[in-house]
């Protein structure tokens, strides 16, 4: 038997989204059959963001190796022993915007966007200008991206439900969603 429940610590996460303002849109699970590496990706977008240009991926990817020696350091600790902080599962926050016509500064959005994240929810700030041919004006496309580690020591003592980041996740989203009318006027 797993020590971990992955799949209902997801279901966790995304009723834990729900309770800071997200809503939830779909959840998928895929498993590489040659490594039994797993990830579990949930779309999600502030409630009052349905229909808009904001889109949030959500991304826990498992790991097999880390969850058995997370799990083979759990069996050999006495009964009244905490197990080591020292495993991890990467969670990655997406949000991806359609293409931009009146595109932002990326360097003045990336440090708007850092003082909205702040030190819970570093965030990385990415432009593709993409040309459809020669002749047409580029069309940008915006990425911000935010990297997390999942302590499996505290999901296993029912600790990891990242409220901070996900109060952060959402003010970025709302950030992003305020300044989106104006970067997608034509």
């Amino acid at each position: 038997m797993a020590v971990i429940d992955v799949p209902g610590y997801v279901a966790e996460l995304k009723e834990h989204a729900v309770d800071h303002g997200f809503h939830v849109h779909d959840e998928r699970h895929f498993v590489e059959t040659y490594s039994l590496r797993q990830v579990w990706e949930v779309d999600l977008h502030p409630e009052e963001g349905c229909g808009g240009p904001i889109d949030l991926h959500l991304s826990l990817e498992v790991d097999p190796r880390v969850l058995l020696s997370f799990e083979d350091a759990v069996m050999d600790l006495p009964d009244d022993a905490d197990p080591p902080d020292e495993f991890h599962f990467p969670l990655v926050f997406t949000w991806g915007l359609p293409p931009l016509p009146e595109g932002p500064d990326l360097l003045r959005l990336a440090i708007d966007l850092a003082g909205v994240g702040g030190i819970e929810l570093p965030v990385e700030v990415s432009a593709i200008d993409s040309f459809a041919s020669p002749t047409d004006a580029p069309e940008r496309r915006l990425t911000v991206v935010a990297h997390q580690q999942v302590s499996l020591a505290r999901v296993l003592a029912g600790e990891e439900l990242l409220c901070e980041v996900f109060d952060r996740s959402l003010a970025v989203s709302r950030f992003l969603l305020e300044r989106a009318p104006g970067w997608l006027r034509s």
